[in-house]
Order: C-alpha cells, then sequence, then structure tokens
C-alpha cells in the first residue's frame, strides 16, 4: 500500500523543515500550506533531490473546512495515511486573537477531524504547540476547559471570550491559551484514534530562530529573557524540532501517544520555580 504523508505549513519555517524530514518516511507527501508558491518550490526542491517520496503542493487554509476536505480526499486517492505533521499556524504579532484561535486551535480540530475517517493502523499525526502555555502558567478552570474542549462549536470565540474576559483580546495571552487548547485537543484525539491503531502527540517548541520566530523577538523583548533563560545558551533550530518529530511520527514512537514534548532547550526548567 502507497504510504502518504501531510505537512503543513510547509513552505517555510519548521513546517518546512519537517517536509523534508519525511521525504523519506512515506511514499507521497503532501506539501500543505497557503502559499502554493512556495510549497510548490520545496516540493520540486525534494522531487530533484530524490528522496523516497514523491512530493506535491497543496495548497489551503487551514481554517477552510471545504478546503481540508479536499486535502482529505487527495490523501485517499493516493494511498493510506501514515504522518502528519501539523506545523501551520499564527504567532502573536501576525494576527488578531480571533484569528490567532481560529488558526491554531480551531484549524488543528478542522484538520483532525477532516483525516479522523483516513486514521488505521500505523497513522501518527503530530500536532505543534507552543511551551508558552506553561511559560504563562495556563490553568483553566472546568467551565473554561469544557468550552476549550469544544473549538469546533459554531459560537466558540465568543464563548471563549466571554469565558476568559476581556484580556483574551491581548494577543500575547491568547496565543498560550489556544496553544493550551491544541495541548488538551491531542489529548482528546489520542483517546479517539487509539481504537484505530493510530497515535496523535502534541510538540511544543520553544523559541526558534525561523523567520516568525525572529519577528516574535523583535516586537517582545521579553523573548530576549527566554533566550537569555535557556540552559543549552541559544535558540533551537527547525531541523532540531523536525528531528524530533520524525521521531514521534517512525515506527520508533509506535507507543507513544497522547503526550505533549517539550522542545525548549530546557528553558521552562530553568524559569518554572521563579
Amino acid at each position: 500500500m502507497t504510504t502518504v504523508g501531510i505537512a503543513t505549513g510547509a513552505g517555510r519555517g519548521m513546517g518546512e523543515a519537517c517536509a523534508r524530514r519525511l521525504a523519506d518516511l512515506v511514499d507521497v507527501l503532501l506539501l500543505v500550506d497557503r502559499d502554493e508558491a512556495a510549497a510548490a518550490s520545496v516540493a520540486e526542491d525534494l522531487n530533484a533531490a530524490g528522496h523516497r517520496a514523491t512530493a506535491e503542493a497543496f495548497a489551503v487554509d487551514v481554517t477552510d473546512g471545504a478546503g481540508l476536505g479536499r486535502l482529505a480526499d487527495r490523501v485517499a486517492e493516493r494511498g493510506a495515511l501514515r504522518a502528519v505533521a501539523h506545523a501551520a499556524g499564527i504567532s502573536p504579532t501576525m494576527a488578531d486573537w480571533r484569528r490567532i484561535f481560529e488558526v491554531d486551535l480551531v484549524g488543528t480540530a478542522l484538520l483532525a477531524e477532516a483525516l479522523r475517517p483516513l486514521a488505521t493502523v500505523g497513522t501518527a499525526h503530530v500536532y505543534f504547540a507552543s511551551m508558552s502555555p506553561m511559560i504563562a502558567g495556563i490553568d483553566p478552570t472546568p467551565d473554561i476547559a469544557a468550552i476549550l474542549d469544544d473549538p469546533l462549536h459554531p459560537d466558540f470565540l465568543d464563548r471563549i471570550r466571554d469565558a476568559v474576559g476581556p484580556d483574551i483580546e491581548n494577543t500575547a495571552l491568547a496565543y498560550p491559551w489556544a496553544k493550551h487548547g491544541v495541548h488538551r485537543f491531542a489529548r482528546r484525539e489520542a483517546v479517539r484514534l487509539g481504537p484505530a491503531g493510530a497515535r496523535v502527540c502534541s510538540l511544543s517548541p520553544g523559541v526558534i530562530d525561523t523567520p516568525q520566530g525572529r519577528q516574535e523577538a523583535t516586537n517582545h523583548p521579553s523573548m530576549q529573557r527566554l533566550i537569555d533563560a535557556t540552559p543549552l545558551g541559544r535558540t533551537g533550530r527547525s531541523e532540531e524540532i523536525a528531528s524530533v518529530v520524525a521521531f514521534l511520527l517512525s515506527d520508533e514512537a509506535s507507543f507513544l501517544s497522547g503526550v505533549d514534548i517539550l522542545v525548549d532547550g530546557g528553558v521552562y526548567a530553568a524559569v518554572r520555580d521563579h
């Protein structure tokens, strides 16, 4: 059976790095990005390099449910879903609070919903979250957690704003709340897909040297304090994140599911008790 992989946000940054690692794990690799030209450029490069996978670009916004349905149809046409590295996301300086929730949490849930019928023995998903909920100390009450656990509710955004309060409109707070939602969603999805023999984990990067990461550091001087506090004394590289993703999606991690993997150079360990 032909195996199919998906890398979202594959046109640049950590999504591209994940795509490059997955190119030798599957037979067909769909490079998903809003920027079709960027994804097509990566696909061309991968195909020219002679990897195992045939790479093809697939343009879609992860908040577009109909578009994600077409993505699922494309996977089914090409073979069996084997690996999903969902790196697409936006950070606090890139949009308002609603769009952050829509892309980072609702988009994750929409992608999972579209791909759920394709889960089979050996399918593995990794959803990108963040260390930010841990740094921010996000700890929802049961009522707020119940809202956060229903991101596809038609009134989700209004409900979460009413529950958390107007401070959620601060994108620096909306982002960790959305990523905390991804942590919770990954655990719940692991329970849903386990009976099919499929696995789900989330991955929480620390401060990673990408264009997006550099933009955040420029606009949020507090990020420099996190870099300074990192025991390894530096930012991470996209390739280091992709290496962990590749392990999580590999058969070597066949009993690993329902957990978050923190890849932050030790910064949370350094700041958690201070």
